[in-house]
Parts: C-alpha cells; structure tokens; sequence
C-alpha cells in the first residue's frame, strides 16, 4: 500500500498509538491567547471536546500573526472575477486593516461576542472580510449562499436567530444578475425573528433600494469608520466556542445548523495545509468553491490564511467565463500551486474541450496537484485529468459535518500508490469501520456503511447549533460509539477505502445491493459520455432496477440510441446481469446544485413518480422539466 518515501504510514501510527500527544504537538502550529493544558475531554459536549481549556482567536491566527511575523506586503487575497470583469490583490496589510474596520462597524451595530450574524453574499473581498471581521469580536458568522430562496434564508434566520444580516446588492451569473435584496426582504418578511439591522454593499451592476430604519449602506459605513479612525481589538474565545454555524440539508426538510468551534478548527486546518495538500507559506492555494458551502469555508477562507498562504477568491465558472480554459489561465496567471475542486468541474470541462486544447495555451510551470472533491470522482475524469495536465491528480472524501479529510492521499507526507475510484487511506484522527446493518464489521471488499469510531478529530462539529439530541439521532444513534457518515463503501485489502455513494445510493436489485457508483464508474469510461448519474427506480418485480442518464461530450456525432445500447451492453458485461441495468437514456445535462453536485434524489423522486419539492440548492430548475420529459418519452 504504502510508496517508498511516504512518511504517512509511521504518522498515522504515531496518531493512533497517542492521539492526544498527535494532536497537542498539532496545536503548538497556533498562536492561543492561553494555550490548552487538557488536549480532550471525553465528559464535554455530546462527545467530548478539543482543547476545552485553551483561549483563542481565530481572525488572529489568520490574519495580525502574519502581519506581525513579515507578510504585511504578500497577498492574501487575489480575487478574480471573469463575470463581473474585476481583479483584485489584497496583501495580509491590507487585509488587516479591512476586517478591522469592519469589525467596529459590526461593533457599531450592536453585534457583541456570541452573537450570530448571517453572510448572504457573492464571492466578492467583502464576504470574507465579513467572516474574519465576525471571528475578529468573537461573533458566530452563518453564511447562506448567495442568491438561495426567500424561503430557505428565512428558515436559517429563525434558526440562528442573527443581530445582523451582511449582503450585497447581487450576484453575478455569467448571463445575468441576481439581486439579492428583494429575496433578502421576502425572507425577513417571512421569518418569525427579525435582525436589528441589514449591512447592503452595493454593486456597480445593480444599485439596491435600501429600507428606511434596518439597512445601512456597506461602503458609507467603513468610509466614517475610517475617517473616525475606529479599528476593533481582537476579542478572545473559548476554544469551544462556535465560529461559525453552517447549515446542511436535513432529511426533515429543516436544515441542519452544523457547528464548528473555533480552537479544533484551526488545529486541523493548520495541520492539513502543509500534511495533506503540501503548500506551504507563502504559495498560491486555490478552492475553486464557493464561500457559502463547507469547502469555501476551510479552504478559500480559513486553511490557506491560517497557513500564511495566497488564496484565490474566483467569481466564475469552469466552462462560458469565458471558455474551457478558464481554469487554466488563472493558474497561470496567478501562479497557483494547488487547486482543488469538484469532480464535476472537471467533466464540465473534458465535456467542452476533450482534447484539453485550451490548457494548451498556457504555461503551468508552478502547478503541481489538483485536488478533486465533493462527489465521488469516476476514475476516467481523472485519468482524462492525469494524462492532460501530467501532474498527480488526487481524490479525496470528506463532507460538510467532517469540514477537513476524512479519507485522502497526503501530498505532503508523501504521496501513496493511487488507486483509481479510491480517495486512499484514512487521515490521522479518522478511525474508519465499514459495517453492516446490525454495526457489526464488515470483511475486506464487502460494501456496508462506512462509520468513524468515536471521538471524531478536531475540527470536525461537535454538535448541531442547539440540537444536542437531533445531532445523537442523525449521526451517533444507528451504531453506538461511531459517528455514522451515511455514505457507502468498502476497505480493499491494502487499506484503501472506497466511497460508492450516500448509503441511500445503495439499490436492492432482487435481493443484490448494488452501487450505483459502480455503475457510473462503467459508464463514464464509455468514450463518447462526458457524465453519467444511476438511480434506482422503484420496480414491482425486483424492487428496484438502475437507469443511467448520460451527457454526450462534445461533438459527439453519433445516434444516441447507439451510444445508449452500448452503455447498457458496458455494464452488463462488467458488472454483470444481476445488475438488470436495461436503460440508458441520453440527455442534455443533468440537474445539479450550485455547487456542482447531481441531484439524484430528485431524478429518482420523477422517475418513481412520487411527489418531489424543487431543491433551494439546483443551479437550473429548467433540468429537471428536461429530464421529466425525457422520462415522459420512455415511459
């Protein structure tokens, strides 16, 4: 399993033979106000606490020690936004004085330490200087991603309950522009618990009405304070204390507040910059994210500055700002070193240009990995990724509640053997089980639920904001003394994991569980599919039977009807016919979220019939009357 020069093998022992020590010598990486004498305490919180006696600040870390320590003059910050034709450089100097500024207009406005204060912004500086400028006073940032409904913002307002919404005007989409302050005013209408005050930055591309007697004007605010002279101290917290509150989906239909505390936080991110991705201080880090989900948060915002690294802060997409190679020019032009992004990126971007003809014209020279996340990655996008870029490509699974690598292949330890459609071998602080059912262990290669042994490292949540008990139920209930991932997979003989999907993933085919991962994996090495997505649709005679969706790269000028007929025969004969895979059907695109995931749940819901509610999250809801009709055409 293990490369020659991979120290991750002797790491991980180390962690498992004395965690506590593991992650005491971790934590010696940050500055604390006063460092932590008790690394864990098992009776704390739900189950247990990191550092519960430590005091901190997490803006400090990110931002005044790098100031202090020489990088006023380096970037931080280089912002880049294709759709709204902008570029920006913000070195750690500037940095500083921005979020300082800010924090006393936050100040200002009556926000105090514990208070919550909701972000709903584009990917502009501002955002972030919101959150630092929140972590700054000890205040607890939520932000909601920019442009979601009316709805779903208000049922996050009733939640955290917030002193302060931060906004913006709009959002720019490569088409359009989304104003942000009529779903702002409908979701405060609309929620039971009113703010105290709104803070609108108002964009060039659409100027806002603001409402007499609750908004105040971003830019107008920061000029007084500067000219006051007003800048905020740094306001130390409990290591336990929340920084910010994220919310995920819950099968409920109300979403799920995920915590995360400020002293574990950092300690894992630290530990991840230089351990699993291998940047160091001082180089160009890339999260080709978005701010308001969990990647946004470790690894555009948090990882990179606590490292004293440049991160990238991109407003735009993989493909149409302006064309396929818009990846590439801002590696290049920016000098990055790592990226790391979606799966789903990349297919969008074989799809558009398969002979990699646009990466062509640029000069990569400083570009050493890409990083790939979020979704499972098939192995063709990553073989079509290796062969194009010819640097080590690299899959790794974690998830919203983690907020760091469960499972990876640690660049920075030294890279072990890849093995395609496996993100590798589990990271320090990660004890992995797959199990089944009844939670009892599951031998090598057999597929179960894949389950931490508790406790689960730094970083990850602690709880649910104010749900100890719905947060036992969904993650800690279904098998006593394990944090349950509800994702599927199985452990190969030389450690490897394998992630086939969400548990819910997993189709009964007359009696067979059968992945639909796998499934996907055969369809995507099909040279003519550029992604694919399975779902199981109900079946009175067997339960359930796989139907495949596949987008056609392009210049695909072949009949779908061949490309479909050889899909099925693909999967019957490499999976086998217990899979009973008979339809494949060739559409458009597929329905996805903002952030690049495939709706499958939603495709399902239409294929089985049954009532569905449009996803807050879909990045077109015109996909899913596309695939309804295609259905409609099968049926």
């Amino acid at each position: 399993m293990t490369a020659a020069k991979s120290r991750y093998p002797q790491v991980y022992e180390r962690w498992r033979k004395n965690p506590l020590k593991f992650w005491r010598d971790a934590a010696k990486a940050i500055d604390w106000a006063t460092p932590p004498k008790t690394i864990f305490d098992p009776d704390a919180g739900v189950y247990g606490r990191w550092f519960p006696d430590a005091v901190c600040n997490t803006c400090f870390n990110a931002v005044d020690r790098h100031v202090k320590n020489g990088r006023k003059n380096q970037p931080a910050i280089i912002y880049d936004s294709p759709v709204a034709k902008a570029k920006r450089t913000i070195t750690y100097g500037e940095l500083l004085a921005e979020v300082k500024v800010l924090a006393a207009v936050l100040k200002d406005m009556g926000v105090a330490k514990g208070d919550r204060v909701i972000i709903y912004m584009p990917m502009i500086p501002e955002a972030l200087f919101a959150m630092l400028a929140c972590a700054r006073i000890g205040a607890i940032h939520s932000v909601v991603f920019g442009g979601f409904a009316a709805k779903e913002l208000a049922t996050r307002i009733d939640d955290a309950q917030p002193k302060v919404v931060l906004s913006a005007s709009c959002g720019v989409e490569p088409n359009r522009v989304v104003a942000y302050k009529p779903l702002l005013d409908e979701a405060i209408a609309l929620a039971g618990g009113k703010p105290d005050a709104c803070l609108i930055f108002q964009r060039k591309q659409l100027k806002a009405p603001l409402t007499r007697g609750r908004d105040r004007d971003w830019a107008r605010a920061v000029t007084a304070a500067k000219k006051a002279k007003k800048s905020a101290r740094v306001v130390n917290v409990a290591a336990t204390d929340p920084l910010y509150i994220l919310y995920t989906s819950g099968t409920t239909g109300v979403p799920k507040g995920v915590v995360r505390d400020n002293g574990g936080h950092m300690v894992a991110l630290q530990w991840s910059m230089e351990n699993i991705y291998g940047v160091k201080p001082g180089e160009v880090f890339w999260a080709a994210s978005d701010i308001g989900w969990v990647v946004g948060h470790s690894y555009i915002v948090y990882a990179p500055l606590l490292a004293g690294c440049t991160t990238i802060l991109y407003e735009g997409k993989p493909v149409g700002t302006p064309d396929p190679g818009a990846y590439w020019r801002v590696i290049a032009e920016h000098n990055v070193a790592a990226l790391f992004t979606a799966p789903t990126a990349f297919r969008a971007i074989k799809k558009e240009d398969p002979n990699a003809d646009y990466l062509k014209r640029y000069d990569l020279k400083n570009f050493r990995t890409l990083f790939l996340a979020g979704e499972r990655a098939d192995p063709d996008t990553i073989k079509w990724a290796e062969n194009s870029l010819h640097r080590p490509v690299i899959d790794h699974w974690w998830q919203t509640e983690t907020g760091w690598t469960i499972a990876g292949n640690p660049v920075g330890l030294g890279m072990l053997p890849v093995k395609y459609g496996s993100p590798t071998a589990p990271m320090p602080g990660y004890d992995i089980a797959i199990l089944d059912e009844s939670g009892h262990p599951l031998k090598d290669g057999e597929m179960g639920t894949i389950a931490i042994r508790l406790p689960l490292p730094p970083g990850a949540l602690p709880t649910l904001w104010r749900q100890d008990e719905r947060f036992c139920e969904s993650y800690l209930a279904q098998f006593p003394g394990f944090y349950t991932t509800s994702d599927a997979g199985f452990r190969d003989e030389d450690g490897y994991i394998y992630v086939m999907g969400r548990t819910d993933d997993v189709i009964n085919v007359a009696g067979h569980r059968l992945s639909t991962g796998g499934m996907e994996e055969v369809l995507a090495s099909h040279p003519n599919v550029a992604e694919c997505a399975v779902i199981g649709v109900r079946d009175d005679l067997k339960g359930e039977t796989p139907w495949g969706f596949l987008v056609l790269k392009s210049g695909v000028d072949r009949p779908a009807g061949e490309v479909e007929r050889e899909c099925v025969a693909l999967v019957r004969e490499q999976i086998g016919p217990v899979a009973s895979f008979k339809l494949a059907i060739v559409v458009q695109r597929l329905p996805k979220t903002r952030s690049g995931k495939i709706l499958r749940g939603v495709m399902k819901k239409i294929a089985d019939r049954d009532d569905w509610r449009m996803p807050a999250t879909i990045d077109d809801p015109a996909v899913l009357d596309e695939i309804g009709a295609a259905l409609a055409v099968r049926s």
